[in-house]
């Protein structure tokens, strides 16, 4: 389950923010036997693997503990985050943003905090197919947060659950910026739906802006204390996002060119090529009226995973549309 060898292993740990982690104390080999036994893939920066859109930024981590698995569609993910101790608003806007974007085969990335960060999770996994990458701040042997199990295995069967860090570091304040910079790193677009002037969601945002990453923030009531880092974010240049169709059309160049890099046509169809061929079906449907995506499906045959894809791959050639009522309709 790891590319990585006892050598390499030791070496990549103790360069990784602390020569004490990785230092004498450390036992590769046992490592990778915990590893295996918890069911947890590592991978370097130099393995294919390595999600391309972290391996560009010049402070990337050189080693990731992954439960679950990272696919190449991946590279399709936007980030969700804010409050801990979140708001009605802001729950239900974590939950309303993560469903919409996962239905158009997103990958919604978070931190697995309590409040907006595990409903993002949550929500991002009812859709349908949906996935979800959770990062943490410490090893992925440790229970946090905690009573979260049941979330993790959630997601780490339809998604991963990441880490930087050795088995058994634990979850210590001055992790939490390296585990930021690895949420703005994995995405191409950073949503900060709720947060104070002090949150831990700013850093992720404005570690977004320095990766040349766009940033997302939703509006609140003036007087709302949890909505000022919000404001501030759009003061400073974020865009003002209300629905999840103003994140789409952003960033719908930007998921083309990853589109073109990965390359154009096999990242989107590789896998079924079916996919391609039900193509001409689905606009046909289309022509109909605006449709559901319940609608759509009902036409086609194709399951909802494959769907999702090619509605996808259709949004970023212009060729098909979202509404702000759920429906898709032709451009």
């Amino acid at each position: 389950m790891s590319s990585v060898s006892p050598e390499d292993l030791k070496t990549l740990v103790a360069q990784n923010h602390s020569k004490k982690i990785g230092g004498a104390g450390f036992h590769a080999e046992r490592e990778i036997e915990n590893c295996h036994r918890l069911g947890i893939s590592l991978i370097s920066r130099s393995d294919g693997g390595y999600p391309a859109a972290l391996k560009v930024l010049p402070d990337a981590p050189p080693l990731l503990y992954i439960q679950g698995e990272l696919i190449e569609t991946d590279a399709y993910a936007v980030a969700i985050v804010g409050s801990r101790r979140a708001s009605y608003y802001g729950l239900s806007q974590a939950a309303r943003f993560a469903r919409s974007l996962a239905d158009c085969g997103l990958t919604i990335v978070s931190g697995m905090a309590m409040g907006v960060d595990q409903e993002a999770h949550r929500h991002a996994l009812n859709a349908e197919s949906g996935r979800t990458i959770g990062v943490l701040g410490c090893g992925l042997d440790i229970d946090y947060p905690q009573g979260s199990g049941d979330l993790r295995r959630r997601i780490a069967r339809c998604g991963a659950v990441i880490s930087e860090y050795p088995l058994g570091t634990l979850p210590l304040a001055r992790n939490f910026p390296h585990r930021n910079r690895t949420i703005a790193g994995l995405s191409q677009g950073t949503l900060v739906i709720e947060a104070n002037r002090r949150s831990g969601s700013l850093i992720t945002a404005r570690l977004a802006l320095d990766y040349g990453r766009d940033v997302f923030a939703l509006p609140g009531r003036a007087d709302q204390a949890s909505m000022q880092g919000n404001h501030q974010l759009i003061k400073e240049g974020a865009y003002l996002t209300d629905c999840p169709e103003d994140i789409l059309s952003i960033l719908k160049p930007v998921l083309a060119r990853v589109r073109e890099i990965t390359p154009a046509e096999s990242s989107i169809y590789g896998s079924n090529p079916a996919q391609l061929c039900e193509e001409p079906s689905v606009v046909s449907i289309l022509r109909q009226g605006d449709l559901t995506y319940d609608e759509i499906l009902q036409g086609t045959n194709l399951d909802g995973a494959s769907l999702g894809t090619l509605l996808l791959a259709l949004e970023l050639q212009g060729k098909v549309r979202k509404g702000r009522d759920g429906r898709y309709r032709l451009e």
